[in-house]
């Protein structure tokens, strides 16, 4: 403990902390946005064309077993970044992540009722309206329980990221591991913990604003 309190005292590693929280919150979270996004669009095609279902989720539970690492040192030569370039971890995670939510997105998309989107297209409502008003956020609970899993598995997934040079938390086991000194991988532990646990309330909270009638069932 004392070798960790002597470690927190120096006001440059509180510093270098802070920065590296702050890198690992853009490369674990940047990636998840930018799925939920893209899982969305191809969940709603997977739904539509049920061809493409086939396709999209086979392609993506093949992408999903890609060891992390091997994926951080193929993306520099597919997308032509540098090697340490933040990029390369950002697209990888972005992949992966995606992977992981086509399939819920699209059953959950293909488990809203007929009748509901019949009484829609009754009152008026245009295809993707439809969706964006009715389809999507009756599948947000189903779409918020892989974000969680998702959110979680980018925060660890961004510390493999260090072995090859790119910065987050991390660079606290590699430094620690190289030093052979305990403090620095203590620290990013439970920083990396708490962050996944801050994340995750979060999401729950923002699942609980945009599904209010879960809330009323539940009452």
């Amino acid at each position: 403990m004392g070798d960790l309190g002597h470690y927190l005292g120096d006001a440059g590693t509180r510093s270098a902390l802070l920065s590296m929280l702050l890198d690992h919150v853009y490369l674990s979270l940047a990636p998840l946005a930018a799925s939920v996004v893209l899982a969305v669009v191809l969940g709603q095609a997977c739904h539509r064309y049920r061809w493409l279902n086939r396709v999209l989720v086979g392609t993506a539970n093949v992408l999903y077993t890609i060891p992390s690492l091997a994926l951080f040192a193929i993306i520099p030569a597919v997308i032509g970044t540098q090697v340490l370039d933040p990029v390369n971890v950002v697209v990888a995670l972005t992949l992966y992540t995606t992977a992981l939510l086509v399939r819920p997105v699209a059953e959950a998309l293909g488990a809203v009722p007929e009748h509901v989107r019949a009484a829609a297209t009754a009152m008026g409502f245009r295809p993707w309206r439809r969706f964006l008003t009715v389809e999507l956020p009756l599948a947000v609970p189903v779409l918020a329980a892989g974000v969680r899993v998702g959110s979680v598995s980018n925060i660890s997934l961004v510390s493999v990221g260090a072995l090859i040079g790119t910065g987050g938390l991390g660079v606290l086991f590699t430094d620690g591991f190289r030093q052979r000194y305990l403090a620095p991988i203590i620290v990013g532990v439970v920083l990396t913990l708490l962050l996944a646990l801050v994340v995750d309330v979060v999401l729950v909270a923002l699942r609980n604003a945009l599904t209010p009638w879960t809330r009323a069932g539940r009452s």
